[in-house]
């Protein structure tokens, strides 16, 4: 039988990371040795197989599951052999820390939607108990304005003329002179004209 030229590549890498210590070897000579075994085993079974089917001289199909280049299958063993194990244990560590902070990152996002929610549900009540408020002081200042308006009694005309006035001279912020206008005003409410 044909020298598999995985192992064979296998076997030479080994030897070459022998030689540049034990960081780089811890437990992959036990796992290139089971690999191998069930690799031989698995090629003599088919071919096994294969023979008994159809005869010494037919060549057996691809194989269809696994990759049909054979450098794509040495370059995913070196890789997945060949690592260090400080870096198998770097890349575990980071792996962890990276989803931590993702779940702590999501945890995060939901929380903010609820206090977002919650702040929203009590601007949105506080927006329409004050529209509330608004409304029912502007129907009864609207309502208040309305009687006054319509309101006839005989010489009540000179109290609806002072409620328009303001005739206190602390609260005028007027730059003319009206003390003039309300003396006039005070004396025609107390003295009112004959017609």
């Amino acid at each position: 039988m044909a020298e598999d030229p995985l192992s064979d590549f296998l076997s030479r890498e080994q030897e070459h990371m022998n030689e540049l210590g034990d960081d780089f070897v811890s437990g992959q000579n036990q796992d290139q040795d089971q690999e191998e075994q069930n690799h031989e085993q698995n090629n003599e079974f088919v071919e096994e197989d294969w023979n008994g089917i159809g005869g010494g001289d037919q060549q057996p199909p691809a194989e269809e599951n696994g990759p049909q280049d054979t450098y794509s299958a040495i370059r995913s063993a070196d890789t997945e052999q060949g690592e260090p194990e400080k870096i198998r244990q770097w890349r575990i560590e980071f792996e962890a820390k990276i989803a931590e902070k993702d779940e702590a990152e999501a945890k995060a996002i939901n929380e903010w939607r609820e206090s977002a929610k919650h702040e929203l549900e009590t601007w949105a009540k506080n927006h329409e108990e004050q529209m509330a408020k608004n409304k029912t002081g502007n129907r009864e200042t609207q309502e208040a304005f309305i009687r006054e308006r319509d309101e006839s009694l005989p010489g009540g005309e000179w109290e609806r003329v002072a409620r328009l006035c303001d005739f206190n001279p602390k609260t005028g912020k007027q730059t003319k002179d009206v003390s003039r206008m309300r003396s006039i005003l005070f004396r025609l409410k107390t003295e009112p004209l004959v017609r």
